[in-house]
C-alpha cells in the first residue's frame, strides 16, 4: 500500500503546483493538491500531514490550516507574489522554488515543529516531578549575517538592504576571514558572494557543513551572473538558498533574513530541551535520563504520537560483554568511561529524541516522528561512532573499545509504551 502524504499543497492550478509536487514526489516528500483551502482542510480530517504549502494564500489561510491540525504543529510555507505578505506562514517565498530547496527548507521545519511538541511534553514531564523548563527564548538581539565575499557594488547593496531590515551585516572578504568570524561569534546566516569564481564559495560552505557547530547556520549563495550551475548539487551541498543577479537586493534580503530568524528560533527550541540536563534529574554519571524519568516520559511521548498520528520508535543499546569490557569493568575503568559514553550518545542524537540510561551498561532512546528502520539506523550509527573510540583501561594495560549491541521498534496502534520498549529490548542483538 502506498503511504499517506507528506504535504498538503494548496492550489488553483497545476501550473505552479505540478512541477513542484513531481520534484516533491522524486525526493520522497509525498504530496496530495487541494484547489481550494477548504478542500485542504477537508483533507486533514483524514490524513496527518506533516506540512503545507499554499499558493498565493489569501489573509488567515496559514492560521487556519495550523489550527485544524492541532495537536500537532503544522509547519506552512506561502508561495507568493513580490511583496505580498502571509501572515501565519512559517517561510515566505517568492517565485516557484527548486524541489531540492523545497525539500531541505520542509525538512528544516517539520524537524522545528518535532521539537516543539517534544518540549511541551518534556515540560509537562519535569513539571510533573517540580522541576521547570523556561520556554524557548530566541535572543532579541538584532540577527547577525556573515557576508563573505570581495566588495561588489551589488553586493554592497545587499549588506544596505540586510541592515535596513534590521540584520547586523558582517563583511568578510575572505575565506580566511569568513572563518575566523564564524569561530568567534554567533551568527544567524551566511551569505556567500559567488564572484567570478564560485570556488570561493563552495569553500566555505563545504568547511561549515564540516563542522558541527556551523553546520545548521543557513547558508545562501549569491550568484553574480546568470551561470548554467547545477542547483540540484548545491541544494545538496547545503545551501538553503541561492539568489539569481536579477532578483531584487531588497527581496534577496528578506529571504535571508526569513531564514536567519527561523535558525535562531530553532536555536533556542535546541537549548530549551537541552536545558533538562540542569534540572537534577538525570542520571548524575552520563547526564541523560534516569530508567523511572524515561519511563514516565515515554507513557507521554507515546500518547503524543497518537494524538498527532506521528510514528515513534525506541531504541536500546547494550554493551556487550567480551574480554576487554570484562577486564575494564573489574579495574572500575568501564564505570570511568561511562560519563564519555553518555556525552557521546547526548551529542549523536537529536535535540527531541530522548536518550536514557536504563542500566549501568544499557542505553535507551526514544526517538519522535522516525519509523522502526531510519530508528535501528541511528542506534547502529551511535554504536558504530562509540565503537572506533578508546577508552582509558589504566597503567599498563592497552586502551579498550565498547561495542553496542541495538535493536529497535516502532510504537503499534494501540500498544503500550512498556510493550513498546519490551520489543526494543528483545531485538538487541537480532539484526
Amino acid at each position: 500500500m502506498r503511504p499517506d502524504p507528506r504535504v498538503l499543497v494548496v492550489a488553483a492550478d497545476d501550473d505552479l503546483a505540478g512541477p513542484l509536487c513531481a520534484g516533491l514526489d522524486a525526493l520522497g516528500w509525498r504530496t496530495l493538491t487541494a484547489r481550494t483551502l477548504e478542500g485542504g482542510a477537508a483533507a486533514m480530517e483524514d490524513l496527518a500531514f506533516e506540512a503545507a504549502l499554499i499558493a498565493d494564500p489569501a489573509p488567515g489561510a496559514p492560521a487556519a490550516l495550523k489550527a485544524r491540525a492541532l495537536p500537532r504543529i503544522l509547519p506552512v510555507m506561502a508561495l507568493s507574489k513580490p511583496g505580498q505578505n502571509a501572515p501565519g506562514a512559517d517561510l515566505i517565498m517568492t517565485g516557484p522554488p527548486h524541489p531540492a530547496q523545497l525539500a531541505l527548507r520542509l525538512e528544516q521545519l517539520v524537524r522545528g515543529a518535532v521539537a516543539e511538541e517534544e518540549f511541551a511534553l518534556r515540560q509537562a514531564t519535569f513539571s510533573a516531578r517540580g522541576a521547570t523548563l523556561e520556554a524557548p527564548d530566541p535572543s532579541s538581539k538584532p540577527l547577525r549575517v556573515l557576508a563573505a565575499g570581495v566588495a561588489d557594488r551589488r553586493f554592497l547593496a545587499l549588506s544596505n538592504a540586510l541592515s535596513a531590515s534590521g540584520a547586523e551585516a558582517v563583511a568578510a572578504p575572505t575565506p580566511y576571514t569568513a572563518f575566523d568570524y564564524l569561530h568567534e561569534s554567533p551568527f544567524d546566516a551566511a551569505v556567500l558572494w559567488g564572484g567570478e569564481d564560485h570556488a570561493p564559495a563552495l569553500s566555505i560552505a563545504a568547511g561549515m557543513k564540516r563542522n558541527t557547530r556551523l553546520f545548521h547556520i543557513p547558508l545562501v549563495l549569491y550568484l553574480r551572473h546568470v551561470t548554467d550551475l547545477n542547483l540540484s548539487e548545491l541544494y545538496n551541498r547545503g545551501f538553503a538558498d541561492v539568489a539569481s543577479p536579477d532578483t531584487p537586493e531588497h527581496e534577496t534580503a528578506a529571504r535571508i533574513v526569513a531564514l536567519a530568524r527561523d535558525f535562531r528560533r530553532q536555536k533556542a527550541i535546541r537549548k530549551a530541551l537541552e536545558a533538562a540536563r540542569g534540572s537534577g534529574l538525570m542520571d548524575a554519571d552520563t547526564g541523560l535520563f534516569t530508567r523511572d524519568l524515561f519511563a514516565a516520559h515515554l507513557a507521554r511521548v507515546a500518547e503524543g504520537a497518537r494524538e498527532r498520528g506521528r510514528p515513534l520508535s525506541v531504541c536500546v543499546l547494550r554493551v556487550v560483554y567480551g574480554r576487554e569490557v570484562a577486564l575494564a569493568r573489574e579495574g572500575g575503568w568501564l564505570d570511568r568511561a561511562m560519563p564519555q559514553i553518555g556525552a557521546m550518545v547526548s551529542r549523536l542524537v537529536r535535540a527531541e529524541d530522548t536518550a536514557a540510561r536504563l542500566a549501568p551498561e544499557v542505553f535507551a532512546l526514544a526517538l519522535p516522528a522516525t519509523h522502526g528502520a531510519a530508528a535501528r539506523l541511528t542506534a547502529e550509527r551511535i554504536a558504530a561512532v562509540i565503537g572506533c573510540t578508546a577508552f582509558d583501561a589504566g597503567p599498563e594495560r592497552p586502551p579498550f573499545v565498547v561495542e553496542f549491541e541495538v535493536g529497535s521498534a516502532e510504537l503499534h496502534p494501540g500498544e503500550s509504551p512498556a510493550s513498546l520498549l519490551e520489543r526494543a529490548s528483545a531485538a538487541v542483538g537480532a539484526g
